[in-house]
């Protein structure tokens, strides 16, 4: 029998206030020339959203107690906490399609799509035309729009198959 699941995850992160060194991380990807987003991790919004994407199809809170914990040993890398949110899917599971969007007004990130679109599905596995990445400027209706942070929404498709 097969069974689909479909999981939806949120975050956001205001950018980090000058003269602090830390570059912007979307989708795994380093997107110069734009400040970082304040965080103890690397807090890079689109891999956060996506990992609470899959901890709603598994129920395991990874993105929040587990990756606070990772961050108190000094992994501030959000691919580690997506591999642990990934690591709780259950056998027979496969991902199989992902849509993320996300909302800033700064920095411009069309060019960048194509990157975190083959680097998500890197850490997924799957083809990278299984992954829809797309932006929003918010028209300055919220602080993302106004140019305080950025925001990422994701949903995850997720097959699997039980005898």
């Amino acid at each position: 029998m097969i069974h689909v699941k479909v999981g939806f995850g949120h975050d956001s992160h205001r950018f980090v206030d000058p003269p602090v060194d830390k570059p912007l991380r979307l989708g795994g990807v380093v997107i110069p020339d734009a400040p970082g987003l304040e965080g103890h991790s690397d807090a890079d919004v689109v891999l956060h959203a996506l990992g609470r994407a899959i901890d709603s199809i598994t129920g395991v809170p990874v993105i929040g107690p587990v990756s606070d914990a990772l961050c108190r040993q000094g992994i501030t890398d959000s691919r580690a906490y997506l591999r642990a949110s990934l690591d709780h899917l259950p056998t027979g599971a496969r991902i199989t399609h992902v849509s993320i969007t996300i909302e800033g007004s700064r920095p411009r990130l069309l060019p960048w799509i194509e990157r975190m679109r083959a680097s998500i599905a890197d850490m997924l596995r799957i083809s990278a035309s299984d992954v829809g990445v797309t932006v929003s400027s918010g028209e300055a209706l919220t602080p993302f729009g106004r140019g305080e942070g950025i925001q990422a929404w994701a949903v995850v498709t997720v097959v699997m198959v039980q005898d």
